[in-house]
């Protein structure tokens, strides 16, 4: 069985398992191991533009239902339903990942492009790239005004919760221009993270997000400490958009205290189909939040405009992790979660 098909029927019965139940916990944790390793062979594959013909048959567990920029085009009755499984990337996060950069050496690329088999997977990327109607996204707003999916009314599960993948991107910070990866900031800390590539994403974002929309929210970074934050990632791959972002990043700088500088990323590159389909980013021009846990795992989702219940969900998940980070951090060193494979969560965890 492949591993889309395995972790459909092994999500589908740890569904139908209590929390407590070792026997779920056992055997997708056998499964996780599994994919992991398996994914853990296709970092070593040099940089491309991420483009496929069917992403979604990489992606373990059930489908999103939602219109996407490929395939076929999504009828008229289309209506957001709830996030049917945990979303996020199998692997953990680690800073230098997705950087979108080739770090090649020009033997290596010379190398490369003499390899016929790296031509025909490169041409199939080329050709998937190609053969997407450039209008489709915005032709998808018209359901429901691009909501992918309803919002899952309490965090899910942090035994089943998959990560939140590293990006890399400029901040608003003054002193220091030079790129950063989202994963050190992460860590350790319970973040609201809003992705967005426009005006009219972000205004969707916010409707989760500000202070008018969503006062509770702001009640509880308020109160926690230090230990929650607001991320905003705005992902713009033309370059000439991107440019003109750069040049009023003055403007964006009056929008947000100094102390939130670092916290605002223009990211151009590195986010591939397969992490599109991970993590549920489906249209590049909705606005997404995502609810993430001081082990970059993502807890909670929405997309597009706010519901009401969404709003309150939001709020009260936040408040959890920030209670879970509390008592993680009363626990013995030893007692305390320890994730494989992530040597800078532990690090900051001790």
């Amino acid at each position: 069985m492949s591993s889309p098909r395995l972790g459909l029927a092994v999500a589908s019965f740890a569904s139908r398992q209590s929390l407590s139940s070792p026997l779920a916990t056992c055997i997708y944790c056998q499964w996780r191991r599994g994919f992991t390793a398996s994914a853990l062979q296709a970092r070593t594959e040099p940089p491309a533009s991420g483009t496929s013909m069917d992403p979604k048959s990489n992606t373990p567990g059930a489908p999103i239902e939602a219109p996407r920029s490929y395939g076929k085009r999504v009828d008229e009755n289309f209506t957001p339903k709830p996030l049917p499984r945990p979303i996020g990337m199998p692997l953990p996060p680690r800073p230098g990942e997705n950087t979108g950069i080739d770090t090649r050496s020009l033997k290596q690329r010379k190398e490369d492009f003499g390899d016929y088999e790296k031509h025909i997977a490169r041409r199939k990327e080329l050709t998937a790239k190609i053969s997407r109607p450039y209008f489709r996204d915005w032709g998808n707003l018209q359901f429901h005004q691009g909501k992918s999916f309803i919002a899952p009314p309490r965090l899910f599960k942090a035994e089943l919760s998959l990560f939140f993948p590293n990006l890399y991107g400029e901040t608003l910070v003054k002193t220091d221009k030079a790129p950063r990866d989202t994963t050190p900031l992460l860590t350790g800390k319970a973040s609201v993270v809003s992705i967005y590539s426009s005006q009219w994403a972000e205004q969707q974002a916010a409707t989760f997000v500000s202070k008018e929309s969503n006062p509770a929210l702001h009640d509880v970074l308020d109160k926690s400490g230090h230990l929650a934050q607001m991320i905003h990632i705005n992902y713009e791959d033309n370059k000439g958009k991107a440019w003109l972002v750069k040049l009023f990043r003055g403007s964006l700088r009056k929008r947000f205290p100094e102390k939130d500088w670092d916290k605002y990323f223009l990211v151009q590159r590195g986010i591939t189909d397969d992490i599109r389909e991970s993590i549920g980013l489906l249209n590049s021009k909705v606005g997404y939040t995502y609810l993430v846990d001081h082990h970059c795992r993502i807890r909670w989702a929405g997309s597009g405009p706010s519901h009401p219940e969404e709003n309150a969900s939001l709020a009260k998940g936040l408040a959890r992790l920030v209670e879970e980070i509390k008592r993680d951090a009363a626990r013995p060193a030893a007692a305390r979660e320890q994730l494989p494979g992530k040597p800078h969560l532990e690090k900051q965890s001790a």
